[in-house]
C-alpha cells in the first residue's frame, strides 16, 4: 500500500488543481502512477479505481474546509469589514448553540477543545489510515477467499 504520508501529498497536491478541469500529461502520469500503486497493493480494474478516488475523495473532502475558509476571509475582507472579528462573532455564537447539545458541550468543555468545528489533532492521519486499514482488510479478505475456493 501507498504510504499515508505519500497519499496526503499525491491527493493533496492534484486537489488544489480540482477546480480548474486540466488533464495533460502530467496528469494522465500521475493517475496511471496511482493505479499502479493501487493494483501493486492487489486491487483489479475498477476496484483500483474505486480506491484511488476514495483516497482521493477524503482528501479533497479535508482541504475543503481550510479553502472554503480562505476564501471566505477573502470575500469578507473586500467589503472592507473586517474578516477575522466576524468569523469570530459568528463562531462565537455557533459555539453557544452547540453548548445546548450534550455531547457537544462536553467535548467543547474539555480542557483540548480550541473551538467549536474544529476538528481533533490529527483527523486527517487517523481517517486516512483507517481507509487504508480497510482497504487493506479488504484485500486480505479475498485473498483468503481466493485461497479456499483453490481447495
Amino acid at each position: 500500500m501507498a504510504s499515508p504520508l505519500f497519499a496526503k501529498w499525491a491527493c493533496t497536491h492534484w486537489a488544489a488543481r480540482a477546480a480548474r478541469p486540466l488533464y495533460g500529461p502530467q496528469k494522465a502520469r500521475h493517475d496511471d502512477h496511482i493505479l499502479a500503486v493501487y493494483e501493486k497493493a492487489g486491487f483489479v480494474g475498477a476496484e483500483a479505481d474505486q480506491a484511488a478516488a476514495t483516497v482521493f475523495v477524503f482528501v479533497l473532502g479535508s482541504a475543503a474546509g481550510a479553502s472554503a475558509t480562505i476564501a471566505l476571509t477573502r470575500r469578507l475582507n473586500r467589503g472592507g469589514g473586517d474578516a477575522e472579528e466576524q468569523l469570530r462573532d459568528t463562531m462565537a455564537r455557533a459555539r453557544e448553540i452547540a453548548l445546548t447539545y450534550p455531547r457537544l458541550r462536553s467535548r467543547l468543555e474539555e480542557a483540548s477543545a480550541a473551538e467549536y468545528n474544529a476538528a481533533p489533532d490529527d483527523s486527517f492521519t487517523f481517517g486516512l489510515e483507517a481507509i487504508l486499514d480497510g482497504f487493506e482488510k479488504r484485500l486480505a479478505a479475498q485473498r483468503t477467499a481466493a485461497g479456499s475456493g483453490d481447495r
